[in-house]
């Protein structure tokens, strides 16, 4: 950017701004990940599959973008983050409609390992431009970028359901989804930072380090924020404090506060510093997890969804910016690392819970998700020394 260069109409400014291009890659992640999960029931009736084989279909997605995720970083370091995030972009809303007419398990298998894998690449190279782009402004944003995956996902979510509901079919509503991610993403890619692409830049660095442990703590928050999607519903009916047609307005509450959360981050942030989002955030998430297991009342096990929602909704954002200032290795592969460990957390930690719970019950595996989440407000002093 030339810093001589004058813009008299200052939304002109803010129209070209690459925030505007990161908040759309956020908003064409959410939004996609969202349009598929109404698909779901469709494509087990269409298959006519049991729920083994459909849990291996879904797995497909999960290990698909893994894969991705730990080859869009070298890649990202050659080419650049603009070309990776269009081609994910594309990707994610071409493949969209396929999902809705496979009409094999090994067709939808495979669509499902494309799609998760340029969904993959696009949350990798995103959070690098994120990086970048809060660099070049010299202010928090990333907790801002995150909140636009969120809101992507609900607006995934109400598209689609009221595409159907109005009477659209399967594919014509993954149709316009489509169309919606292709404005999107040629919107952003018009705006998006060049990057450096740096043709030295090695394939592959094994993590060590501060990236190992920031890795490992990402792969806590998400495994609370996976465990709380797949298993938040069951334990609020466990106990009978909601019937089960409402199980769902735990992860709703914490979705809500999660978002909020990253809407007012930046601000926050940039107040109090990271030490004190990572060490209060903390504290306040594994408060929530006790008062949902503690409260008799449903009003209470609400109040304590709120309070998780809350308190993590900016802790994987500050991770996200300190892999991008650590110098320990490229701060491509050290982006690469947290996000495809993050993820791996979503993946494991639902099978994890499930696992304690069948030994111990499901509120002790809870207990045990709050005393591992307590590890970060104690470790955070720790982990912003560095930066």
């Amino acid at each position: 950017m030339n810093p001589t260069r004058k813009v008299n109409n200052p939304m002109t400014l803010l129209a070209n701004s690459p925030r505007v291009a990161t908040r759309l890659a956020f908003l064409v992640a959410g939004f996609s990940i969202a349009c598929w999960a109404p698909m779901v029931p469709f494509a087990k009736e269409r298959l006519n599959v049991d729920e083994a084989v459909l849990g291996i279909l879904l797995l497909c997605l999960g290990l698909g973008s893994v894969v991705a995720m730990l080859a869009a970083g070298p890649i990202t370091s050659r080419t650049g983050t603009k070309p990776i995030v269009v081609i994910g972009g594309l990707g994610v809303a071409v493949l969209l409609p396929v999902l809705a007419i496979a009409n094999t398990p090994l067709t939808l298998g495979v669509a499902l390992a494309l799609f998760g894998g340029f969904l993959g690449i696009l949350e990798v190279a995103m959070n690098i431009h994120a990086v970048e782009v809060e660099k070049l402004d010299s202010v928090p944003l990333m907790s801002g970028f995150h909140a636009h995956f969120s809101i992507g996902g609900f607006f995934g979510a109400s598209v689609m359901t009221l595409a159907m509901t109005l009477g659209a079919s399967l594919l014509a509503s993954a149709l316009i989804g489509t169309a919606l991610m292709l404005v999107a993403t040629v919107l952003a890619a018009s705006r998006m930072l060049e990057t450096r692409a740096q043709d030295d830049a090695p394939l592959f660095v094994t993590p060590h380090g501060f990236v190992v442990l920031l890795a490992s703590l990402a792969v806590i928050m998400f495994l609370i924020e996976g465990a709380i999607l797949d298993w938040g519903a069951l334990l609020l009916t466990l106990e009978g404090r909601v019937p089960p047609e409402q199980g769902g307005l735990g992860y709703m509450m914490f979705a809500i506060a999660m978002t909020a959360g990253r809407l007012i981050g930046d601000s926050v942030t940039a107040k109090f510093g990271d030490f004190s989002v990572l060490f209060v955030g903390g504290l306040v998430a594994v408060a929530g997890i006790a008062v949902v297991l503690a409260s008799p009342f449903y009003l209470g096990a609400m109040a304590g969804f709120v309070l998780i929602g809350l308190g993590s909704s900016n802790v994987a954002p500050v991770f996200f910016r300190l892999a991008g200032a650590q110098k320990a290795m490229p701060a491509n592969l050290a982006i690469t690392a947290v996000t495809s460990m993050g993820y791996a957390g979503i993946l494991i930690g639902p099978a994890a819970v499930g696992f304690v719970a069948n030994h111990t019950g499901l509120p002790n595996a809870f207990w045990f998700l709050a005393a591992l989440l307590f590890v970060i407000p104690m470790l955070a002093k720790t982990v912003t020394a560095r930066s």
